[in-house]
C-alpha cells in the first residue's frame, strides 16, 4: 500500500469550510508567526496512517464521547506489539494507561519518591526531565553525557560521571532509550554499565522509550531496559506511546509498563485523582495503531532515513557546525558553538533565516539546537536552502 508523505499539507491555514485558521491551531505553525518554517517540537508534517484515520472516524460518527475505559483490544495489540518487535512477553495487568509520557515522569516522581529524595538525569535532555526535581519539591540532580571526542562521532554515556553525581539522597533516574535529543541508540556496554549502576545504589528508574519504534538503521530491534535486564525489572517503569511513531501526540495517550506489582500499586495510587480519564480517541487511534500501523511506519522509516541523508549532506556544507549521526528518531542535535552565531544560535537562525529550531540551552546545553527532520522533502529543502543562506 502506498503512503503519501511527499505532499505538504497546510498546517498554519488548514482551509476547512466555516473554520478559521485559530479555530484549529498548531504548536508547531502557529507560534512563530507567518513567515517562519517551524522544524522545533517534534510533531511531524504527516497525516497520521490510514488505519487510524478510518477507526477515529467511525468512532466519531457514534457520536458519544462519554466517559471511556481503555479496552482489552489496546491491551492486548501493546501485548502483541512488544512481543512482536522487542522480543518481550507483557502482560496487560501491567501496563497503566495515561494521558501523556510527561504526566507520567511527574507521576513516577511523586509516586516513586519522598519530597527531598534527588532525581537524577543526564543531560542534554528532553527539557521536561529537567522540571521533574523541581515541580515535585525534589532534588534535581545532573550528570552530562560525554561528548563527541570528534565532529560526527556519536555521544556516549560518562558511567564514571552518572556515579559521582549519585548521593546518598539519589532515588530516581530518569533514562532516555532511545536518547532524545542525540538521537543515539544506547550500546549494550553502556546498558549493562548502567544497569549494574542502578542495582548498586538501589535506584528506581522510570525509562522514556517513547522513540523506541524509530530506530532508524536497517534492521535494528529496540530492547526495552526492563526486558534487557530482567533483574532489575522491579525498579523500573517502562513509559511508550504511539505518539511520536503515528504522529498522534495531540490525542495525549501513553502507556506505563510496570511488571513489578508494588511498584505499579504505588505508581497507579499515585494517578488518582491527578490525571483524567481517557481520552476515548486516543485509545482508538493507538489500538488501531499497534494494531495495523506496520506497513505505514515502515514506510515512513524510509522517507525519515532519506532526509537524514540530506540533513547530513546539507550540515557537512555549514562551517563550524556539528552532528553526530542520529541513530533514531526524527530529530538532530546540532553543535553550533562554532559557527559564530553569536550567544543563541537558536534566536540567530530564528531571526537570520527563518527557520525555528529548539534551543539547545533547554536541554541544558546552550549553543545547540535541535532540528526537526519529520517534514515533507518539500519542507525540509525549503528550511536547507533558508539556513544556507545563512551558515554556508
Amino acid at each position: 500500500m502506498a503512503f503519501d508523505f511527499a505532499t505538504p499539507i497546510e498546517r498554519r491555514h488548514p482551509g476547512a469550510r466555516d473554520v478559521e485558521p485559530s479555530d484549529w491551531p498548531s504548536q508547531k505553525w502557529h507560534r512563530y508567526g507567518e513567515a517562519v518554517l517551524p522544524l522545533w517540537v517534534a510533531d511531524m508534517d504527516f497525516a497520521s496512517p490510514p488505519a487510524v484515520i478510518e477507526a477515529l472516524q467511525a468512532r466519531v460518527a457514534h457520536g458519544v464521547f462519554g466517559y471511556g475505559l481503555v479496552p482489552d483490544g489496546l491491551r492486548r495489540a501493546l501485548c502483541d506489539w512488544s512481543a512482536e518487535h522487542y522480543g518481550w512477553t507483557i502482560r496487560p495487568d501491567w501496563q497503566h494507561w495515561l494521558p501523556g509520557v510527561v504526566p507520567a515522569l511527574q507521576l513516577a516522581a511523586m509516586a516513586l519518591t519522598e519530597p527531598g529524595e534527588g532525581i537524577l538525569t543526564v543531560t542534554p535532555i528532553y527539557p521536561p526531565f529537567l522540571k521533574v526535581a523541581e515541580r515535585s519539591g525534589r532534588l534535581a540532580q545532573q550528570a552530562r553525557l560525554a561528548e563527541p571526542p570528534a565532529p560526527g562521532e556519536p555521544w556516549r554515556l560518562d558511567l564514571a560521571a552518572l556515579e559521582a553525581a549519585i548521593t546518598p539522597q539519589t532515588r530516581l533516574l530518569l533514562w532516555c532509550h532511545p536518547h532524545n535529543p542525540t538521537g543515539r541508540v544506547w550500546r549494550d556496554e553502556e546498558l549493562a554499565g548502567l544497569a549494574a549502576l542502578v542495582e548498586r545504589h538501589d535506584l528506581l528508574v522510570a525509562s522514556d522509550e517513547l522513540h523506541c519504534d524509530l530506530l532508524l538503521e536497517e534492521g535494528a530491534r529496540h530492547r526495552p531496559l526492563a526486558a534487557a535486564y530482567p533483574e532489575l525489572a522491579a525498579r523500573i517503569v517502562t513509559l511508550w506511546a504511539p505518539s511520536k511513531t503515528f504522529n498522534l501526540a495531540g490525542l495525549t495517550t501513553a502507556c506505563a509498563v510496570i511488571p513489578d506489582a508494588e511498584l505499579r500499586r504505588r505508581f497507579v495510587a499515585r494517578c488518582r485523582g491527578l490525571q483524567p480519564d481517557m481520552n476515548v480517541l486516543g485509545v482508538v487511534a493507538a489500538e488501531a495503531a499497534y494494531a495495523q500501523g506496520e506497513p505505514w511506519r515502515q514506510a515512513l522509516l524510509a522517507v525519515l532515513r532519506d532526509n537524514r541523508r540530506r540533513l547530513v549532506e546539507a550540515v557537512a556544507e555549514w562551517p563550524g557546525v556539528a552532528m553526530s549521526f542520529p541513530e533514531s528518531t526524527y530529530l538532530a542535535w546540532l553543535d553550533m558553538r562554532q559557527a559564530s552565531l553569536g550567544e543563541s544560535p537558536q534566536q540567530a537562525l530564528l531571526d537570520g533565516a527563518g527557520v525555528a529550531l529548539s534551543d539547545g540551552a533547554d536541554f541544558g546545553w546552550p549553543g545547540f539546537v535541535r532540528l526537526n527532520f519529520g517534514t515533507t522533502p518539500t519542507q525540509l529543502t525549503q528550511a536547507i536552502e533558508r539556513l544556507d543562506t545563512l551558515l554556508r
